[in-house]
C-alpha cells in the first residue's frame, strides 16, 4: 500500500530523527495505519528506549503493555502504549476501527484522555500474547517486566520460552496460591533480578529449599518465612512484611553473616543506628530505615538490618558508604 504520508517522502536520515523523537503510543498509533509505516518504524528508530516494557494488569478485565520507569509500582496511564480489554455486553463495536495484529482483525479505539490504543478481546490474557509480540517485533526489543495475577500466571513462562533475555523483574499479585505455584516461584522459576510476591500463600505453607540467588526481593504475607529460609536468602534488598520472625532469630542470622554467611568478609561488629535514613536500592526502591543494626566488610560496603512497627524485616545493601541521616 502507498502511504498518503508526506512524512515518509523525508529522507531516510531526517526521518529516521523524527521517528527517534516520537513517543512509543504514537508510533503504534502509526504503525497500524499501513504496512510501509508499520516497517519504516521498525527499520528506521534506532534511539534505545529510556524504561522496561510492562506487561501487567491493571484490573480483571483489562492487561496493559507499558514503557516506564514506575515509581512506587504506579504506571502512569500516559506511559501505557496498548492496552487489552474484554469484550463487555451491550457495547456496538462494529462502529470501531479495525487493525490486523497477529494473523487477525482487531477492534480498537483511542484513549482520548491520554493517546493510547485500547484493543477488544474475548480472552485479555490472549490479547496480551498477541500484543506483546506485535510490540517486542515493532521496536525490536524484549519484555523486562511482567506484573501477573492468577489468570495471566502462565505469562511468565510464554514470555520466557519466546525470548532468550531473562525477565528482570516479576511481580506476582493475587488473593491466594496454590502450594505448587509457591514453590515454582523460590525455587524453580528462571533467575531473575527482582521478585515481589504480593500473595496469601495456603494456610501451614512451608518451603523446605535453598532460596534462588535475587537481587531484590519483596514478600508481602512474609508469615511463613523461617530463620532457615532467611539464612539461604542472598540479595541486595529483602523485604519480608508481617514477619513472625523474632529477635534471637535476627541476632542468628547476624551471627551468621559475622561468620561468613550471606556477607562473607564482614568485620565482627553490629553498630545500632538509631537515626532514621532514607534508602534507594539500586533498583530504584526507596524506603525509611529506622533503628536497624549496620554490619560493614571489610571493604566498606555497609549493610543494614532492621524490624520495623509494622513487622516489616528489611534487609538491605547500601550502593555507597555515605548514608543520608534525617
Amino acid at each position: 500500500m502507498t502511504s498518503p504520508f508526506p512524512l515518509f517522502h523525508i529522507p531516510y536520515v531526517p526521518l529516521g530523527r523524527i521517528i527517534d523523537l516520537m513517543e512509543p503510543k504514537t508510533l503504534v498509533s502509526l504503525s497500524f495505519c499501513s504496512q510501509k509505516s508499520h516497517s519504516v518504524i521498525k527499520t528506521q528508530r534506532k534511539l534505545s528506549f529510556d524504561g522496561h516494557l510492562l506487561v501487567g494488569e491493571s484490573h480483571q478485565n483489562a492487561s496493559f503493555l507499558s514503557f516506564t520507569n514506575f515509581v512506587c509500582w504506579i504506571v502512569p496511564k500516559s506511559n501505557n502504549v496498548l492496552i487489552a480489554r474484554k469484550f463487555e455486553e451491550n457495547i456496538n463495536y462494529e462502529g470501531m476501527e479495525s487493525v490486523k495484529m497477529g494473523g487477525q482483525h482487531v477492534r480498537v479505539k483511542m484513549d482520548q484522555s491520554h493517546g493510547y490504543i485500547i484493543s477488544y478481546w474475548k480472552n485479555t490474557t490472549e490479547g496480551s500474547k498477541v500484543i506483546s509480540e506485535y510490540i517486542t517485533n515493532l521496536f525490536n526489543i524484549d519484555v523486562s517486566d511482567i506484573w501477573a495475577s492468577n489468570q495471566s500466571f502462565h505469562m511468565i513462562e510464554w514470555v520466557n520460552r519466546r525470548q532468550k533475555t531473562p525477565l528482570k523483574n516479576v511481580s506476582w499479585s493475587a488473593t491466594t496460591s496454590s502450594e505448587e505455584d509457591m514453590i515454582y516461584f523460590l525455587k524453580d522459576y528462571r533467575p531473575i533480578s527482582q521478585l515481589r510476591i504480593y500473595v496469601k500463600p495456603p494456610p501451614n505453607f512451608r518451603f523446605f529449599e535453598k532460596f534462588r540467588k535475587i537481587d531484590c526481593l519483596d514478600i508481602w504475607y512474609g508469615e511463613w518465612v523461617t530463620i532457615d529460609n532467611l539464612l539461604t536468602m542472598d540479595g541486595i534488598d529483602i523485604v519480608l512484611e508481617s514477619s513472625t520472625l523474632t529477635s534471637t532469630n535476627l541476632n542468628v542470622f547476624l551471627k551468621h553473616w559475622l561468620s561468613g554467611g550471606v556477607l562473607d568478609g564482614l568485620l565482627h561488629n553490629a553498630v545500632f543506628v538509631e537515626n532514621s535514613r532514607n534508602y534507594t536500592s539500586p533498583f530504584g526502591n526507596s524506603r525509611t530505615l529506622s533503628f536497624g543494626y549496620d554490619i560493614q566488610r571489610a571493604d566498606g560496603v555497609t549493610a543494614t538490618v532492621c524490624k520495623q512497627e509494622n513487622e516489616t524485616l528489611v534487609i538491605a545493601v547500601w550502593p555507597e558508604t555515605t548514608h543520608n541521616y534525617n
